[in-house]
């Protein structure tokens, strides 16, 4: 059933990721499990994406090692509830990497920032075939990560604006993800997982 789930990224040309926050997040400026809804194309949910919690360890590990800190993300089916990805980032110090498996814990493919001193690029492999596919943080456009197979442009992860009083009170990151021209199901799933490696690495940095 987990490659199933898998392969309805196929179904998705474009996804909307929106972050929930807590009230408590929200009043008290404490970063807590991130949580993101994601929506297709024609404004239905379709996806969770929620911060596995990891007890004490992973409490210590967000008030002291903020976005460099380890942790695992489920991503579930809003009709079924069943698992499609799990998300497992290691800790790194300078280059981030991010490992994807289905539902089943088959692995899927590896994220992992290359060396840049002004870029954002990482790059994306697929354990199954080993197509790659790098994802270009343009210098000019820091809200923009341009998904790239061999060369070319095929998909974007964009930062959206968010509101004025969401974005100064609420700290909560909306993006969009652009899937359509990706050749394969599996390169589908991985650009859609790196947006949570996307937001964490480079924009909870900057909030609160």
């Amino acid at each position: 059933m987990s490659r199933e789930l898998v392969r309805t990224f196929d179904g998705y040309d474009q996804l909307t990721v929106r972050q929930k926050k807590s009230w408590t997040e929200i009043l008290l400026s404490f970063e807590m499990r991130n949580r993101y809804e994601v929506f297709d194309q024609m404004g239905q949910a379709v996806l969770v994406a929620q911060e596995v919690d990891s007890g004490f360890s992973g409490f210590l590990a967000r008030i002291f090692l903020g976005p460099l800190r380890p942790f695992e993300v489920s991503i579930t089916d809003q009709g079924t509830g069943m698992e499609a990805l799990r998300l497992r980032r290691p800790f790194r110090f300078i280059f981030h990497e991010l490992e994807v498996t289905d539902g089943d814990g088959r692995p899927l493919g590896t994220i992992r920032r290359k060396w840049s001193w002004l870029r954002r690029i990482y790059e994306v492999t697929d354990a199954t075939s080993g197509q790659r596919m790098d994802i270009f943080g343009p210098f000019f456009r820091p809200w923009t990560f341009e998904l790239r197979v061999d060369g070319q442009p095929l998909g974007a992860i964009r930062k959206r604006w968010s509101g004025l009083g969401k974005e100064m009170f609420t700290d909560a990151d909306n993006f969009g993800v652009e899937l359509g021209m990706l050749p394969s199901t599996s390169l589908r799933a991985l650009a859609f997982a790196a947006t949570v490696l996307v937001d964490v690495v480079h924009f909870e940095n900057s909030k609160g």
